[in-house]
Formats: C-alpha cells, sequence, structure tokens
C-alpha cells in the first residue's frame, strides 16, 4: 500500500504521485478507483441483527477523488494501480456545477492564486468578489494577484484595486512578460498546495511559465473585440515545482456558481461586515435588506462599509434565493 496525492483525473482515470523524502526518485501511477469507493453505504439501524448494507447508492452530487486528495492505493505493477483508500480533506474549493451537482476544482489547498489583470481585460471588482468569498467559504488562504501591471501606471493599478487592498487582501503586482514580481510570487508558492484560478484571459498559465521556465503551458491571446480570454488551460492538474509543493493551473471560469450558503454563511465571507454585525440588529430573523434599525445597512450609510460591497452580497443572496 502507497500514499500519493492525485495530480490528474480524467475519465475515471488518476495519475497518482508517491509521497516521498526528499532527493527520493519521483515515482506516478496510473489509477483507477475501487469499487465500492464509488456508493455511499446505508447500513441497517436494528441491534438484533447483523450489520448489513441496505442500501448502495452511487452519489451524483459530488466528485469521489479530486486533484489534490490524498489517497492510498496498491500497485498492480509498476506504472498501474488501485485507490483503495481517500484520506480526509483539509480544504475544498468547489463550485456549483450542471444540474445541482458540486464540481470539486481542488482540495487539501494552502493557497488559492485568484488571478485577475490590471487591463486588457481591465478587472471586474464585482467578479471579485465572488471568488473573494469563493475562497472565504472554504477558508482557504487567499491571494490577489494583478497581472500585466507593465501596461497601467502606478496610479491607475492603486484605483482598481485599492479598495481590496484595504479590505486587508494581499494584492501582487506582477508582469508575467516584463518578469516583474515573479520571485516574489515563486516564494509564495514554495512547499505549499496552491491553485491558480480567475477568468481566462488573465494571463495564468504565462504566470506559471515564468514562475517554473520549462513548463511550457499553452498561452491564448485574449479577443480584442470583446477582450475576453479564450480557454487554453482545459483539465485540472497539480505540476510539482522545483521549489517544492504542487500548483495547478485550472481553467478559465466566466463565472463563479457559488455554492448554495445560508444567508449568515455568505454574510461571514465578507470580512468587513463582521464588525458591524458583533451587535444584534433590532430584529432577530433580519435580512439585512430592508429592515428597519439593521447595523449593516447603518454601517453601509455612514460610509463605514462600501456601498458597492454591499449592493454585491444582495446579488449573491438573491442568486441563491436567500
Amino acid at each position: 500500500m502507497h500514499e500519493g496525492i492525485v495530480l490528474r483525473a480524467v475519465s475515471g482515470q488518476y495519475i497518482v504521485q508517491i509521497i516521498s523524502e526528499e532527493g527520493q526518485e519521483v515515482v506516478q501511477h496510473l489509477c483507477t478507483l475501487r469499487g465500492n469507493l464509488k456508493k455511499d453505504f446505508t447500513y441497517n439501524t436494528s441491534l438484533s441483527v447483523a450489520r448489513r448494507v441496505t442500501k448502495a447508492k452511487r452519489p451524483w452530487t459530488k466528485d469521489t477523488v479530486a486533484v489534490g486528495d490524498r489517497v492510498r492505493f496498491v500497485a498492480t505493477d509498476a506504472e498501474h494501480g488501485v485507490i483503495e483508500e481517500i484520506l480526509p480533506r483539509s480544504s475544498r474549493f468547489a463550485r456549483q456545477g450542471f444540474r445541482g451537482k458540486e464540481q470539486t476544482l481542488m482540495t487539501n489547498l494552502d493557497l488559492l492564486v485568484i488571478v485577475f489583470a490590471c487591463t486588457e481585460p481591465n478587472p471586474d471588482p464585482w467578479l471579485i468578489d465572488r471568488w473573494l468569498v469563493a475562497g472565504e467559504y472554504y477558508e482557504i488562504e487567499l491571494v490577489l494577484v494583478a497581472n500585466k501591471c507593465e501596461l497601467v501606471s502606478h496610479t491607475v493599478f492603486e484605483e482598481r484595486f485599492r479598495e481590496f487592498k484595504q479590505l486587508g487582501y494581499r494584492v501582487l503586482p506582477v508582469s508575467a512578460h516584463e518578469k516583474i514580481g515573479i520571485e516574489g510570487l515563486r516564494e509564495e508558492l514554495r512547499d505549499r498546495i496552491s491553485a491558480f484560478t480567475g477568468p481566462s484571459g488573465v494571463g495564468k498559465s504565462s504566470m506559471l511559465n515564468a514562475v517554473q521556465p520549462g513548463l511550457r503551458l499553452d498561452t491564448g491571446e485574449i479577443g480584442y473585440t470583446t477582450f475576453k480570454g479564450r480557454h487554453t488551460t482545459i483539465m485540472r492538474e497539480l505540476i510539482p515545482l522545483a521549489t517544492g509543493g504542487w500548483v495547478a493551473d485550472t481553467p478559465g471560469l466566466r463565472k463563479v456558481e457559488l455554492l448554495k450558503m445560508s444567508r449568515e454563511e455568505l454574510l461571514a465571507c465578507f470580512p468587513e461586515f463582521r464588525s458591524p454585525l458583533e451587535e444584534p440588529c433590532r430584529f432577530r430573523d433580519c435580512k439585512h435588506m430592508k429592515e428597519p434599525g439593521c447595523n449593516l445597512k447603518e454601517a453601509v450609510e455612514a460610509g463605514k462599509v462600501s456601498a458597492r460591497r454591499y449592493q454585491s452580497f444582495l446579488q449573491m443572496a438573491s442568486d441563491m434565493g436567500l
């Protein structure tokens, strides 16, 4: 039995790298999944009979194994194996997929790198909010990377990202083309499991090529009519880094489909809302929308909380039917 990390998952097959000590040979196996791991089992509850399975159902709403999972597997030969056990996840990053199915993008992440461009395409603060909420919900450390910083002045850069810096998020100006900020980004990734996420066309693959020369990830140009990126990364894959750790370049997303959460969970994903809500509002069931005596609304009116961020919260709550 070997312990490894899932680097790639495609059509029920998994590339698993054995977790070895530094300096040892890197060994990878193409693995399949033991059949009983694909199902959820229901057992009888009667104490008068032996415990047995009463129902075995394959869950269609979630991924059984995802990129980043730690697993135990049996090698059937030098190149193949069968996954026997999926170890507990320390973190998970997912989105709402097709017909209610949860799509797990990555697991066991130490760092989520949210990439936007300073220009071409211009950063969309409403879209940035959704990525930040997704990261906050899963309690993953976040860093916001602003690529193509060589194309704008320092003043423009500050105008476009000041709001997020004031909220306490780290914003790193980077240029994959001019190699600005690459060394600092490389240090952020050292000895960690990280994932690059963000819209298409912002330069995620180009930055990874700069961080680790020789990767030769496919890159593409944006469309200068719509200023929307074209997808060049088509699958999620963990890439071993020469400095230690792994990083994933994920496919670009035009929109982050947030998982269903409660209103309280969504509120908690906006760090600046926590202080106004330390004291209870006038009504115990306040939805922080139109109710009088709402501490959050009063903080917005007093300029202590961004009106734009508050509207962003209301839009997300509406999208979730909260």
